[in-house]
């Protein structure tokens, strides 16, 4: 069976439909299936894998959560309010109790976030929360949150789920979890028990989700046979895999996400004088790919490439950066590309045409988009005249592959994923100062002034390459309610839990 052609687009999700819909999924339990191992679901550090971050969401919510549409909804905080200058954010918590059955009250609140905050430190979410500046418990149930400058995605970072409320280890839901011989039993929360108004139909409307992690292979066949209802957590690295099951009783559907989707490269791997030492040579590798094919084995239509490291529209872009090349066809990119290579002395430190031959090596994640995206690299630099090798450690590779999903939709997100405090690559001290002079902007035009300066010096530098936007695919058997693609790729497991009024 074939993926037919879709239009990807970063705003707007879409459905890929494979066959009719079927059977519903079980009225009594919902089985989630995440793409990944079984250990995905029992971590409890600061760097989780999406299996890990929808269960902290659904048994421990922060100030605010997400919906299954992606968009801001009032959790810990019922309400609140912004200040007209964007510097402070005034939340009123709901009348609830912690676990423990100790009343929630803003003191209690403000030390969370600020033990939170402070292990976040030396994260990229420790650098995207860098603009605040004070946490300060106001009365009872108010505490407020002050800041160095506005910032416009603070609802949607702090509605990310290693910001979720605990004490003790235990948050507040909106589900509880218990462990069991087949990955986790989720329960939802009656609203009375969260301090929300009585609902005198939840009994009729409550069901259970059962949540588990399994290999790509695996969660697919648990599709097929109806062992799952939903399987989440698919990239481009396992596409191909839902190809082969006969997805009778379903759908594919992707997140049009936002995020990156590129190569990054690592300092010294080759030698000091080794083929991506020089910026210009880096640059010959990204000048080669030809973005518009890649993916074309995919059959993803519409697929959005860009050579930009923020993609263009974000509330942040002023305008001044620009899609790179366009005034050359893909030949003349590669004919320029081809003579930079040429002209490396092989990294002998000798005449032009040096003994080393150019090579570079890449790892990409085991799996058969993998293979595929692997081949298609590989062809576009050997017509510049590079062999590339696929290594089985990141530690020994010269490309790595990124693919990871926006948290919010600035250019600061996209920035901090690149600075020098993380060691993730190669990157750019100047334009870490201007990403952190832009957090005590006052106003939004020099704001986007220094992003637009700091992405320049990134791309200068050619320390990552960029490809396009990342692909996220979900399997939907029809009839289960509570699921929306959306932009974040984060489909919260308490909505799955409602039966439809």
């Amino acid at each position: 069976m074939r993926i037919r052609p879709l239009v990807l687009a970063l705003v707007a999700p879409l459905t890929l439909i494979l066959t009719g819909c079927g059977a519903s999924g079980g009225d009594d339990i919902v089985d989630v299936v995440f793409i990944g191992t079984p250990e995905d679901l029992t971590e409890t550090g600061l760097r989780l894998a999406p299996a890990a971050q929808h269960l902290r969401a659904a048994t421990a919510e922060g100030l605010v959560a997400l919906d299954a549409g992606g968009n801001v909804v009032p959790a810990v905080a019922e309400r609140w309010i912004v200040t007209d200058d964007g510097l402070s954010y005034i939340f009123r918590l709901r009348n609830s109790d912690w676990p423990d059955g100790t009343a929630i009250e803003g003191e209690a609140v403000r030390a969370e976030l600020e033990r939170t905050i402070a292990r976040l430190r030396g994260t990229s979410l420790g650098l995207d929360l860098a603009k605040i500046g004070e946490v300060r418990a106001m009365t009872g149930r108010v505490i407020e949150i002050r800041l160095a400058s506005p910032m416009p995605d603070l609802l949607q970072i702090l509605a990310q789920p290693e910001l979720g409320l605990r004490r003790g280890g235990a948050g507040m839901g909106p589900m509880r979890a218990a462990e069991s011989d087949n990955g986790w039993l989720l329960t939802p929360m009656a609203p009375r028990t969260r301090g929300l108004p009585e609902d005198p139909r939840w009994e009729d409307r409550a069901r259970q989700v059962r949540l588990r992690a399994l290999p790509a292979s695996e969660a697919i066949a648990a599709f097929d046979s109806g062992a799952a209802d939903l399987v989440l957590g698919g990239s481009l690295v396992n596409l191909p895999l839902a190809d082969v099951g006969a997805l009778s009783r379903g759908t594919v559907r992707l997140d049009a996400a936002l995020g990156l989707f590129g190569l990054q490269v690592h300092a010294g791997r080759d030698g000091e004088n080794g083929l991506l030492a020089d910026a210009a040579r880096r640059e010959a590798l990204a000048l080669a790919i030809d973005r518009e094919a890649l993916l074309q084995p995919f059959s993803i239509g519409g697929w959005i490439p860009t050579t930009r490291l923020v993609p263009p529209g974000l509330p942040d872009d002023i305008g001044t950066i620009a899609e790179r090349w366009t005034d050359l066809s893909i030949e003349e990119r590669r004919a320029l590309a081809a003579r930079r290579i040429a002209a490396w002395d092989g990294g002998e430190g000798g005449e032009e045409g040096g003994s080393a031959a150019p090579r570079a090596t890449i790892f990409l994640p085991p799996g058969p988009g993998s293979d595929t995206l692997f081949t298609q690299l590989a062809q576009d630099l050997a017509a510049i005249g590079v062999t590339l090798a696929r290594v089985d450690s990141a530690d020994e590779a010269d490309l790595t592959l990124v693919d990871r999903v926006a948290r919010y939709g600035g250019a600061r997100w996209f920035l901090n994923q690149f600075s020098c405090s993380l060691d993730r690559g190669l990157c750019v001290p100047e334009a870490d100062l201007r990403v952190a002079e832009a957090i005590s902007a006052p106003d939004p035009i020099t704001r986007g002034a220094l992003f637009a300066e700091a992405e320049a010096d990134l791309l200068s530098a050619n320390v990552y390459i960029p490809l396009g936007a990342p692909i996220r695919w979900s399997l939907l058997r029809g009839g289960v309610q509570g699921f929306e693609e959306n932009r974040w790729s984060i489909h919260p497991l308490f909505p799955l839990a409602l039966r439809p009024i």
